[in-house]
């Protein structure tokens, strides 16, 4: 009866157990990533009253008497492999593994030793570093190899997200640009001296933002010039080359505080510093007041080859940036409205000029170089002769082209220079002409000629070419060239309106080689994989780390340390130190969701039940036990 005592005993405390057990089961119920755990019974030794003894010819063997003792905890297991449901959290810190077995956990650090969890709340602490916010344990994981941008795995180390080197991401140059749109012939900026005006904002490498200005002209709008020089069969030069032709020019580029580092650059080369000097130079020694005088003349010679010098360097300059200096462009000055051309304009055979609207003089030979009447009188003056509205009525008047168009000095000397006869190119139907009451001048200029199909208005070619470069590293180091592909770019009659513009990046993808500046840090995210990456104004997302975990064989065998952290043993398995990749087996990471427990309440409700039952039949031994002993105890009387 002692003995039924003690098995009764023992049945308690391995109830109580196994109730200890599923109280902290279903305490532990809404517990971020917590596995429940089971408690199975094992019974105690046995005492052996009499030992079996075997079989004879004439009887049987008996089997061994023994009495048990009671019962005992066999074991508590911990329900690792089974996977808690998901919890979204729309947190983008927060993680929860996905994995065929459960056996993935998060490394994490108490400041000594490395510990794991399931548990994938974490928060950036305020040294930038992930980590629990449970507790502030560091999560561990691999870092990035800066010359190469790709993940070392390596010793599991801190993952410092925010630290100084991530927070801003480098700038890029500009290396690629794309022009699109509608260039339309009939839209009077394409048509106007300072053309059509196009924009690109580029950067350097610092970061830097610029933006260079483009003037794009009618050259040959309507395949009447032949520039290129076709021949046909036969090697004669044909009436047009199929071609509708425009210029592009690049006339500045302005850096954040609007000033033309162009311009700057031209003014800081020597050579133009010298050439500047002897046109201030000229310009000091220009005296003479009696426009007639052969020292007038003389002084204004000089003053005109100082500046012919001086824009023949500067575009030297600029070839070697954008464009060619052997081309041409085109300009149309409107007349004024007060003025009529009227024609007729000769010289006579003693070099004279002769006007004769009426009945103009056949016998006479037309300007060289000219074949619309545009003429340079006694004072050196070039202009025309017109009838005036202004008064005295139909009064007939030399006006000079610098009056008529509003040209300076400088214009009037390139379109002087134009009509010149051995300046004149032969390719050109003509150098100067006016139609109706447009002055048409075309004369030498740095730019790349942009040449389309004149049968379907489609992009031909730019120089030659599809794309040309904007020589930026001639500015200085910090700047990369950029190729700007016109392949986009139509010749459309669109209402007299152009819509060309000119874009960073390719025209196949507007983030190749665009540039940009200095970015900062704006956001975080974590990939399936593990891989942080972090986010930047500038467009930028650049990896900053993976996040490792650490599989063991015998996950069951782990030591539950609190706070969701369990520990090794020796019948756990060893980490490694370095851990492994979630996808290795086909895992996972989901960010913006947390583990929830995997207790399942009406299981512990049942095992509840069990427990409460065979606990009191537990006691019940023992109740019955004590009446058996008191009846042996009252044979005395």
């Amino acid at each position: 009866m002692m003995r039924s005592l003690y098995s009764g005993v023992s049945g308690l405390k391995t109830h109580q157990t196994k109730m200890d057990v599923i109280g902290n089961n279903i305490a532990n119920v809404n517990t971020v990533a917590f596995k429940s755990s089971g408690v199975t019974f094992a019974d105690i030794m046995y005492q052996t009253t009499s030992g079996a003894s075997g079989a004879t010819e004439t009887t049987g063997g008996v089997n061994p008497k023994q009495i048990g003792l009671g019962v005992q905890s066999g074991s508590t297991k911990v329900s690792v492999t089974s996977t808690g449901s998901a919890q979204s959290t729309g947190d983008a810190l927060d993680i929860k593994l996905t994995d065929a077995n459960s056996t993935n956990f998060f490394i994490v650090n108490n400041g000594s030793s490395n510990l794991f969890t399931r548990s994938g709340s974490f928060y950036l602490d305020g040294n930038g570093n992930l980590a629990m916010t449970s507790t502030g344990y560091l999560v561990q994981g691999w870092q990035v190899d800066k010359n190469t941008m790709s993940i070392v795995k390596d010793t599991v180390s801190p993952l410092r997200i925010m630290q100084a080197e991530n927070l801003t991401s480098a700038p890029e140059a500009t290396t690629d640009a794309n022009a699109s749109g509608v260039i339309d012939k009939n839209d009077t900026n394409v048509k106007s001296e300072s053309g059509y005006t196009m924009s690109l904002s580029l950067y350097d490498n610092l970061g830097y933002a610029y933006t260079a200005k483009f003037s794009v002209k009618g050259l040959d709008t309507d395949d009447k010039l032949n520039l290129t020089g076709a021949t046909d069969a036969a090697g004669q030069k044909t009436e047009n080359d199929g071609l509708n032709t425009y210029t592009v020019k690049l006339t500045a580029i302005y850096d954040q505080k609007n000033n033309d580092i162009l311009k700057d650059y031209l003014n800081n080369q020597a050579s133009i510093q010298t050439l500047q000097k002897a046109l201030q130079d000229a310009k000091a020694a220009f005296t003479a007041t009696d426009t007639t005088s052969t020292e007038y003349q003389t002084q204004l010679t000089a003053v005109q080859s100082a500046e012919a010098a001086l824009e023949a360097e500067e575009n030297a300059v600029i070839e070697k940036i954008f464009g060619k200096a052997s081309n041409y462009e085109a300009t149309d000055y409107d007349v004024s409205a007060n003025y009529k051309y009227s024609g007729g304009i000769y010289t006579t055979a003693d070099g004279n000029y002769q006007y004769n609207p009426a009945a103009p003089s056949t016998t006479g030979t037309a300007v060289k170089g000219n074949k619309n009447g545009i003429v340079e009188n006694s004072a050196g003056e070039l202009g025309v002769y017109m009838t005036s509205t202004l008064t005295p009525p139909e009064a007939e008047q030399f006006v000079s082209l610098q009056k008529l168009f509003g040209l300076t000095a400088k214009q009037s000397e390139a379109v002087k220079l134009a009509m010149n006869a051995n300046a004149v190119d032969t390719s050109m139907t003509c150098n100067v002409s006016i139609t109706g009451s447009t002055l048409h001048v075309f004369k030498s200029s740095v730019n790349y000629s942009l040449n389309f199909n004149a049968a379907n208005g489609v992009f031909d070619n730019i120089n030659g070419d599809t794309a040309v470069d904007l020589n930026m590293a001639v500015l200085g180091d910090q700047f990369s060239n950029i190729a700007v592909d016109f392949t986009k770019v139509l010749n459309y009659d669109n209402g007299k309106v152009s819509t060309l513009g000119v874009d960073r990046g390719t025209a196949t993808n507007a983030a190749v080689g665009a540039g940009k500046k200095l970015g900062a840090l704006t956001g975080v995210s974590i990939q399936q994989d593990g891989k942080i990456y972090g986010s930047y104004d500038n467009g930028n997302t650049v990896l900053l780390g993976q996040i490792a975990v650490a599989q063991f064989a015998n996950a069951s065998g782990l030591e539950a340390l609190g706070n969701n952290c369990y520990g090794t043993t020796l019948n756990s398995g060893d980490f490694d130190g370095i851990g492994r990749d979630i996808t290795a087996d086909g895992g996972s990471m989901s960010t913006g969701q947390l583990e929830m427990s995997n207790v399942d309440l009406s299981s512990e409700f049942t095992e509840m039940i069990t427990t409460q039952r065979g606990f009191q039949a537990n006691s019940r031994i023992i109740t019955v036990s004590d009446t058996m002993l008191e009846e042996l105890t009252n044979l005395k009387r």
